[in-house]
């Protein structure tokens, strides 16, 4: 039984909350960035400490115990509790303290930069003693940091697809359709649909999940989720990929890129993301309200 609980108990008890939410061991692989054999032997671990069954797995797929879905409930209160407490002894006397961790996409365009340099600038000027954390990672990664409550906000583009997230609208960045030096399309302007539907295009396995490009040829045999990757493959002058315009503007102006049609550009938007049930500081909330002044 559990008679007291302890740092151990605590991870895994966010471990279960992780999977229920999931759906199941197999689908919170991604999230928990665990193999499903290394999640299945912590749970047991957990039902051991326990002394009963959390949950079952079958035909009918991933389903809680009685015991399970009262532990969930209490799980998710202590979880939550602990956080205000965390929250609360940090506010203290009038001072911002404690930490703001930000995600941000790879590869922003200068002007974003800056003026995420200009938030970070206005909130250096309140009387604070926190710590900033600024990771860049692509945003199928930033979303698995927000789902594990790893990060406070993240910066990107998103699928959209998680209910667990709100989101605020920033700016859009413009995406271009490029072929590489050496390509058979570099150089000739005014290329045909069926033309191109005939070139390998570079496939981005999580950025448009909704099918936002307006252009998708019939072959593809890259595949690439970073935008450094999506440029080598461009640039090797055997295959055509979107890539956004800020980025590939100076590798046009050397003369390596070419874009293909500007007809078939579109827009992605940004957004700033949070999970919903992430208790938010008054140093998070603070930050939150000098990067929104700064993007508006």
């Amino acid at each position: 039984m559990l008679g007291q609980v302890q740092d151990p108990d605590l991870h895994l008890l966010r471990l279960f909350v992780t999977v229920v939410e999931a759906g199941g061991f197999s689908a919170a692989q991604g999230v928990l960035g665990l193999s499903q054999p290394t999640i299945s032997q912590r749970m047991a671990q957990l039902e051991s400490r326990l002394g009963y069954r959390l949950c079952s797995r079958g035909k009918s797929g991933f389903q809680l115990t009685e015991k399970g879905t009262l532990l969930l409930e209490a799980a998710r209160g202590l979880l939550l509790n602990i956080e205000q407490f965390r929250q609360q002894a940090s506010g203290v006397a009038g001072r911002l303290l404690g930490a703001v961790r930000i995600g941000l996409a790879e590869s922003q365009d200068k002007a974003v930069s800056v003026k995420l340099a200009t938030a970070i600038a206005a909130f250096r000027r309140r009387e604070e003693s926190v710590q900033l954390e600024l990771i860049s990672a692509p945003p199928a990664q930033l979303e698995r940091l927000l789902l594990e409550q790893r990060l406070d906000y993240a910066i990107s583009y998103f699928s959209g697809n998680q209910a667990a997230f709100d989101y605020q609208p920033l700016f859009a960045e413009r995406q271009r359709l490029y072929c590489g030096k050496g390509h058979v399309l570099f150089g000739e302007a005014g290329v045909s649909r069926e033309r191109l539907q005939q070139m390998d295009q570079v496939r981005h396995p999580y950025r448009f999940l909704k099918g936002g490009e307006p252009f998708q040829s019939q072959h593809s045999m890259a595949m690439a989720e970073q935008i450094e990757s999506v440029l080598t493959f461009v640039l090797s002058g055997r295959h055509i990929g979107y890539l956004p315009c800020h980025y590939a503007q100076g590798w046009e102006a050397e003369g390596v890129l070419w874009a293909l049609d500007p007809g078939l550009d579109f827009l992605v938007p940004f957004t700033l993301a949070r999970h919903r049930a992430q208790v938010v500081g008054e140093a998070q909330q603070a930050f939150a309200q000098d990067l929104l002044a700064a993007f508006a």
